[in-house]
């Protein structure tokens, strides 16, 4: 088997997603037999019906942030990757907002679904974890929720870097050198940057520092559609030298197709799915 990145939706933000200006299910990365599910937002079922993904096949559950359209269908996933139950398995990989909550907001995990999963793992900020074959480091996102973590994925044969929300931030920058594959979630066009997200302006000073094989971009927000984001990835393109797409919803990219293929030294593995 290989390996694939499926987009289950590109919503930015729920001004986009309310009104299904794109859909927000999250990402789907499958690694020969092992499913990582990130960011399940609103949609996950249908979406994930639509685009062919079986969402019993999946290995770990990972959730960056607890702003709805990143989670909301968290409980959701796991009652279908472990038929309501019936089938105890999966692992949650969480940042610590969105599995016990803060002074202001209630956990979105609830403790029913807690008891439906072999393994729950708050990653925090610099840590690392890893499945089977899979090193995953969490990375330094800057966003309004403070725990905000993207994922880095060591794979076999390719390194991805997931941001998450995050403004542009000098730590992240160097956690992300060496990936092949940057998915960047880029809700504002230049110059347009509100709170602490990327604009297509940071997008381009990550990329040219960090020089990956290729760039996603996604998680558009009302401007960037209407400017189209294919003519924003084009632009970036131009200026980085280096290959930038736009993600539109039902996209599959097979991810080994931007391998360095130099040889990657792993963790043995803290969880083996198949033991």
């Amino acid at each position: 088997m290989g390996s694939q990145i499926i987009f289950l939706g590109t919503a930015g933000d729920l001004s986009v997603a309310s009104r299904q200006l794109r859909s927000s299910g999250g990402i789907v990365l499958q690694i020969d037999d092992l499913q990582f599910h990130i960011d399940p937002g609103p949609g996950v079922l249908n979406k994930a019906k639509e685009y062919g993904v079986n969402l019993r096949a999946t290995t770990a559950i990972l959730v960056s942030h607890n702003h709805l359209n990143h989670c909301n269908d968290l409980n959701a996933l796991i009652e279908a990757m472990t038929l309501s139950g019936l089938d105890k398995k999966g692992v949650l990989i969480l940042n610590r907002t969105v599995a016990e909550g803060d002074d202001k907001n209630q956990p979105y995990l609830t403790k029913y679904h807690q008891s439906l999963v072999e393994k729950i793992i708050i990653l925090e900020k610099t840590k690392k974890v890893a499945i089977d074959v899979v090193e995953i480091h969490a990375l330094s996102a800057e966003h309004t929720d403070p725990e905000t973590v993207g994922f880095k994925f060591f794979c076999p044969r390719f390194i991805l870097s997931y941001t998450s929300d995050t403004k542009y931030n000098r730590q992240l920058v160097e956690e992300l050198q060496g990936s092949d594959i940057l998915i960047l979630n880029t809700p504002y066009p230049t110059g347009k940057a509100e709170g602490l997200n990327l604009d297509m302006e940071s997008a381009i000073k990550i990329i040219e520092k960090v020089k990956p094989r290729l760039v996603i971009l996604t998680h558009f927000g009302p401007e960037v559609i209407r400017n189209d984001p294919l003519v924003e990835a084009r632009e970036i393109q131009k200026k980085t030298q280096v290959q930038t797409i736009a993600a539109k919803d039902g996209s599959t990219i097979n991810p080994e197709d931007y391998s360095a293929k130099s040889p990657q030294h792993r963790l043995s593995s803290f969880y083996n799915p198949k033991k």
